[in-house]
């Protein structure tokens, strides 16, 4: 006998565990149900002055296997692309310094590496670690790191790279669930300098030394969503955009979808469901039937962000040289937080486009909002403005521009997240979400919360099976 499962959501996730579905054999039948008009959340690619570039999320760890081994499933290995030698740098006091290299979110393995981007003052706070033994419960990254290190090192060096992750803020985040290797090593009241040297020396020695960090597709991650959603249709999932679901309730052994406009609703009837929507509304579809879940769901906050691209005429000035872009700590007076070279970054972009020179910079981190209520022209001046400042005034005026703003983009996990989202894990049989609320907001995080739904649901349906004999 046949199974019939709805997939709600066509960002990564819902993509990843409809893809696993897709793979449980000819008797499940699968649709994947998505509000807009275009599958991929996140990942997107639009045309920029001629190139069709992400606007959205570049790049996937690759350390992680969950994104490269989908991408390896997906056929597409031989495009996998990595950075350019390049690295990164962060402003501090309005001069850009080299990323370090060796750090576990910010925290660097050798204090020595950051003097200068830290005052000799701020160095020698760090190098005197206090550690104050075991810590109980959670607790935010940057209240752990204002106590062991000083709060220069959260200001400096821990906010701009939790902003490019979380476009949220190091004293508000969550360390069990942001940085579980600084969590754990604080639970255990074991120094955070030598987990940083830890990781290091790993890195350094271990079996992944010299392997890229991060990986893409050439001609932009955004082809990962295109390329998914074909296959998904190849292998027989119905793909519906434009469906905004609108109910959910219980129906014997199964499950009753309702979706489409007020005036017009089509209720359809599935053995399972995956919730790959973002916490809001997977709350809204929660709430007559795991009501905790819902409320707990409820409360999650998103941060919103823009992504401002800019294209300009000829290859990289020389301002843009020996470095990939920079982060910007929300101790600057900038408006940016973060900038990217993408010509830099991305050699396959600068062999496809080379009398063009990319890059982007992206403005918004959560509770900041304001920053983000201007016209699409007010944010590419004040980014071309925050340029200026930080390279010296080198640069050419753009050819081309765009604005992509991401509304409620990244979910913010508070301290006390992964209790207060227990309920979640516990839904009515035939039930499963997924996405990026719950455990990590990384493509390869994404990726492995969607098929473990999937996985879930196949579980679901085998034990229905034993116990029916």
């Amino acid at each position: 006998m046949g199974r019939s499962v709805a997939v709600i959501g066509g960002g990564i996730s819902g993509l990843a565990a409809a893809w696993e579905l897709s793979r449980a054999g000819a008797d499940t039948s699968v649709v994947l149900l998505e509000a807009t008009d275009r599958l991929g959340g996140k990942l997107r690619l639009e045309d920029v002055g001629g190139a069709r570039i992400d606007v959205g999320a570049e790049s996937v760890l690759a350390r992680r296997p969950e994104a490269v081994g989908l991408l390896d499933e997906l056929g597409l290995t031989g495009e996998v692309t990595h950075p350019g030698p390049a690295g990164a740098a962060i402003v501090s006091r309005g001069v850009r310094w080299p990323m370090p290299r060796g750090t576990v979110m910010g925290v660097p393995s050798d204090p020595e590496s950051v003097r200068g981007l830290l005052t000799d003052a701020e160095v020698d706070r760090l190098a005197h670690e206090r550690a104050t033994g075991p810590v109980p419960g959670d607790l935010s990254v940057g209240d752990l790191v204002d106590a062991r290190l000083g709060p220069a090192v959260t200001d400096r060096l821990v906010e701009p790279l939790l902003a490019g992750v979380y476009a949220g803020h190091a004293r508000q985040i969550s360390v069990d669930q942001a940085v579980p290797v600084l969590a754990a090593a604080a639970h255990e009241g074991r120094p955070l300098l030598d987990v940083a040297r830890a990781a290091a020396a790993a890195a350094a020695d271990g079996p992944l030394a010299g392997t890229p960090v991060f990986a893409s597709l050439v001609g932009g991650l955004g082809r990962l969503p295109e390329v998914l959603g074909a296959r998904l249709a190849e292998a027989g999932v119905r793909v519906r955009t434009g469906t905004v679901v609108r109910g959910l309730r219980r129906d014997g052994a199964g499950w009753v979808v309702s979706s489409g406009p007020t005036t017009q609703v089509l209720e359809e009837r599935f053995d399972a469901v995956v919730l790959a929507t973002p916490a809001a509304p997977t709350a809204r579809l929660l709430r007559e039937v795991a009501p905790v879940a819902a409320a707990a769901l409820a409360g999650v906050e998103y941060a919103s962000m823009a992504i401002v691209t800019l294209a300009l005429d000829g290859p990289p000035p020389e301002a843009l040289e020996g470095s990939s872009g920079f982060l910007v700590p929300p101790a600057e007076p900038l408006t940016i937080k973060a900038s990217t070279f993408s010509t830099v970054k991305w050699p396959w972009l600068a062999r496809a486009h080379p009398g063009r020179t990319y890059l982007r910079a992206s403005v918004g981190r959560h509770g900041e909002e304001a920053a983000l209520q201007r016209s699409d022209d007010e944010l590419v001046a004040a980014a071309l403005t925050d340029l200026h400042t930080v390279l010296g005034g080198d640069l050419p005026a753009p050819v081309a521009t765009h604005v992509q703003r991401w509304g409620g983009g990244l979910p913010q996990y508070a301290v006390g997240h992964r209790s207060r989202l227990a309920p979640t894990r516990d839904l009515p049989p035939g039930l499963a979400r997924c996405g990026a609320a719950y455990d990590g907001v990384g493509i390869p995080a994404c990726v492995a919360s969607g098929r473990a739904a999937a996985r879930v649901v196949q579980t679901h349906w085998d034990e229905r099976s034993d116990a029916l004999g």
